[in-house]
């Protein structure tokens, strides 16, 4: 599937952005500008069942193929948050960036019995401008006005289809490019225990302190600072 995409900037330096679950290229709305205030050109898709993007059938391995089908090869940077980490991974070595970034990766959900699974995020379908904020209270209202369109946007089947990642150990067994991994503070994601495994495998490991999930909208600038070195 051809994916729709947003571009910031232009040039032959490219960064790749893919957005997590329920949301979409809009999550972006400032690291976009960002990056392309220091030369990038920057492209951020909506994956498939999300924002402009068409629906169909789902699974971790679709939405990474639909990157390889959309996006250009050898970016200087690729960034995937969450389940577009997961799909970054599964993508990146086709892609071939130059550097790839895994924002709070999807590749440890927690597993049954744990009260979060397909069912919980399909729930999120319906939440309101003022839920999106009790659980996001460091968001910008143009961030939760956004996230409020999305998931108006967002077929919530998506989250059945990624239900075999549900307490699966999904980490990569090494970087197929030099690879950072972002984590929240503390992460839901990434247990103590899979950082250190994967500092072992050779990724870096680096934590926002204080951040929640969607690092680059719960704190922008502690997103930035520590992607210094990568970008």
């Amino acid at each position: 599937m051809r994916l729709p995409t947003r571009t910031w900037g232009e040039g032959d330096r490219v960064a790749l952005l893919v957005h997590g679950i329920m949301t979409d290229h809009r999550s972006w709305r400032k690291v976009g500008p960002a990056l392309a205030a220091r030369g990038l050109r920057v492209i951020a898709v909506d994956l498939r069942g999300h924002g402009a993007a068409d629906r169909g059938p789902y699974g971790a391995q679709l939405f990474a193929d639909d990157l390889v089908e959309t996006l250009p090869v050898a970016a200087e940077v690729a960034i995937g948050h969450s389940l577009g980490a997961l799909a970054l991974s599964l993508a990146v070595e086709r892609l071939a960036p130059r550097r790839a970034v895994y924002s709070d990766p999807a590749w440890h959900l927690p597993g049954p019995g744990s009260g979060f699974g397909p069912e919980v995020l399909a729930r999120g379908k319906s939440l309101s401008a003022a839920e999106i904020v009790a659980l996001n209270p460091r968001w910008a209202s143009e961030d939760v006005a956004n996230e409020v369109a999305a998931l108006d946007a967002w077929d919530e089947q998506t989250a059945y289809g990624i239900a075999s990642a549900y307490g699966a150990d999904l980490l990569p067994e090494r970087p197929v490019v030099p690879s950072l991994v972002q984590l929240a503070d503390p992460s839901v994601m990434i247990s103590a225990a899979d950082a250190a495994e994967l500092d072992r495998r050779g990724f870096e490991i680096r934590t926002v302190k204080g951040a929640g999930h969607t690092i680059h909208r719960d704190d922008f600038d502690g997103f930035m600072a520590s992607l210094d070195g990568w970008i």
